[in-house]
């Protein structure tokens, strides 16, 4: 029972964590083109588009910027990258896209931190 409980406080979370990040790039001109997109390879927190620019974002809830960052393990960027490749794909201006692999932290009490070129992409 509290196992199931700390599971949906964690969703929750993960939810508000994502909205208050989108707010965030949305209102830095981005346009959220996909929240949650998953794959079988992974799932991308956010998406978002300005002109040719495509931001894959991973957003991470912390107490600290350092522990956001740190939370990002090279094994989820490459299952980032992977499905970031899969959406990429199905895109009819695949060929004039710039895409950025991003993060947004969001630190209790403050409003998100975002963090540009997170990781490398191969693209």
């Amino acid at each position: 029972m509290a196992d199931s409980r700390a599971r949906l406080k964690a969703y929750r979370r993960g939810h508000s964590s994502e909205w208050l990040a989108a707010a965030a790039l949305m209102l830095k001109g981005f346009r959220i083109v996909a929240r949650r997109y998953r794959t079988k390879l992974g799932e991308i927190d956010l998406i978002a588009r300005r002109g040719d620019l495509v931001l894959v974002v991973e957003v991470k809830a912390r107490r600290t910027l350092v522990e956001a960052m740190d939370a990002i393990a090279r094994e989820s960027e490459r299952r980032i990258e992977g499905a970031a490749d899969l959406w990429l794909a199905r895109q009819p201006d695949y060929g004039q896209l710039s895409i950025r692999f991003d993060m947004v932290a969001v630190l209790p009490w403050r409003w998100p931190v975002h963090v540009e070129n997170v990781f490398y992409g191969r693209n």
